[in-house]
């Protein structure tokens, strides 16, 4: 009978979370080009191939987001393109391919980056209101994230939960007052990176080896998500009992996570596939979240 109703609790609160598309964004590597010509320097071609790979990288967003998202709601469709045609464009990584001779036009510069596609927030979320199930895997991924609370005692156990709109890869970290931060998921019980749209995973739950109980030094606390429809790049941690103590520097953990592998397509499986030249671009998502311990 508990389990009946843990179950109708969980259903009541997430009927009541509202899709947020705060946190989602788009990570692609694109090539820009650009010629010297007569009337520009060596650095302004440089800084012209350098727009023109993020001139690239939107447009290839915009095609991507209206052919995957095969939304049915004309309206929610406008807004999402709208969104992306607003959208900011972060440069994550930079590679100057560099100089070589074209017949034509003399002098080219070529740069390759890693970048990130960040639609425009209102217009996103003008997006999500349309939306009548809260799990339409047609939208951008969206991952909900939250606690069975927000305010912990020492002694009382945290517990974390998951949820998205569609499958994907993902990591969660736990930012300790200390300033610690363990890797709860994947964790050494429990290595799986890849989870299932629609379902609440529990964080820990009976596959795991680990309890996150509250203990000193007490104070504020963080939980952060990384998510992805593709695998996420790696960071640098070692086991510490049931969880992955994080050895990467805390504001290197986001640029890190971003080096995803954008070649393989997730399966549902749990396996990579095969490279094809349509994986160019994996949607991305990415939230933290506050709590506090305290005696």
């Amino acid at each position: 009978m508990l389990a009946r109703v843990n179950i109708f609790v969980m259903a009541m609160i997430l009927s009541t979370m509202s899709i947020s598309l705060a946190g989602t964004s788009t990570i692609l590597d694109a090539d820009g080009y650009a010629c010297m010509g007569d009337d520009k320097t060596r650095k302004d071609t440089k800084t012209e191939a350098l727009m023109n790979a993020k001139r690239s990288a939107l447009e290839f967003v915009r095609s991507h987001i209206t052919s995957e998202t095969k939304v049915l709601n004309a309206q929610v469709e406008k807004d999402l393109i709208e969104a992306y045609s607003s959208a900011e464009v972060k440069v994550i990584t930079m590679k100057e391919i560099g100089w070589y001779k074209d017949d034509n036009s003399g002098d080219c510069f070529k740069v390759q980056i890693r970048a990130e596609v960040l639609p425009d927030e209102q217009k996103a979320s003008n997006a999500a209101k349309h939306v009548q199930a809260n799990d339409d895997p047609s939208m951008p991924l969206n991952v909900r994230l939250w606690t069975n609370s927000k305010k912990y005692k020492t002694g009382e156990k945290v517990k974390i939960y998951l949820k998205a709109n569609k499958p994907f890869y993902a990591r969660i970290l736990y930012h300790d007052a200390s300033g610690s931060i363990v890797q709860v998921l994947p964790n050494p019980f429990r290595t799986a990176a890849y989870f299932n749209g629609g379902i609440v995973y529990e964080i820990p739950n009976n596959e795991d080896d680990f309890d996150l109980t509250v203990t000193p030094p007490l104070g504020s606390e963080r939980i952060s998500v990384y998510a992805s429809t593709s695998p996420l790049g790696e960071i640098e941690s070692a086991p510490q009992g049931g969880v992955y103590q994080v050895k990467t520097a805390a504001a290197d953990v986001g640029i890190r996570t971003k080096g995803i592998n954008i070649s393989k397509k997730a399966s549902p499986s749990g396996a990579a596939g095969p490279d094809t030249s349509k994986d160019k671009a994996a949607e991305y998502y990415e939230e933290t979240i506050a709590i506090s311990t305290n005696n």
